[in-house]
């Protein structure tokens, strides 16, 4: 192989890694900032489970019995009132009869914390601010 053509294969290369990458990039925390700090919480906390499109496919639900909620339902996720929300992120799972697998967060949560990713999922699934 010359030169020329190992120039062309690591341009292509890059060029479909970028193309791969665009399809996987997380649920915007909006042009405010509203949201940055819970954004990045769920992407170290939630994503492994729950997916970085928020979709509930993340790289962890397959090998899960029960599979995470999408977040970015909007249906499910604004049937669901703010207070389970809450509950379900700082006592896990079992707080709302749901999977074992979710974990209780509030001991690694502040109440504010807890609080702005509650308003963050009420934002990635567009179903209103409160319930």
């Amino acid at each position: 192989m010359n030169s020329r053509n190992s120039v062309s294969s690591s341009w292509l290369v890059g060029i479909g890694l970028a193309a791969v990458f665009a399809f996987i990039q997380p649920v915007s925390a909006g042009v405010d900032g509203q949201f940055k700090h819970a954004e990045k919480l769920y992407d170290t906390y939630c994503t492994q489970c729950h997916g970085v499109n928020r979709d509930g496919n993340g790289v962890n639900s397959v090998f899960m019995s029960v599979q995470p909620r999408d977040h970015s339902d909007a249906k499910g996720m604004g049937d669901i009132p703010n207070s389970e929300i809450v509950d379900v992120i700082k006592k896990g799972g079992l707080a709302a009869n749901k999977s074992v697998l979710m974990p209780a967060w509030g001991g690694v949560f502040s109440d504010d914390e807890v609080n702005q990713l509650a308003a963050y999922l009420r934002h990635v699934c567009k179903c209103g601010s409160d319930q």
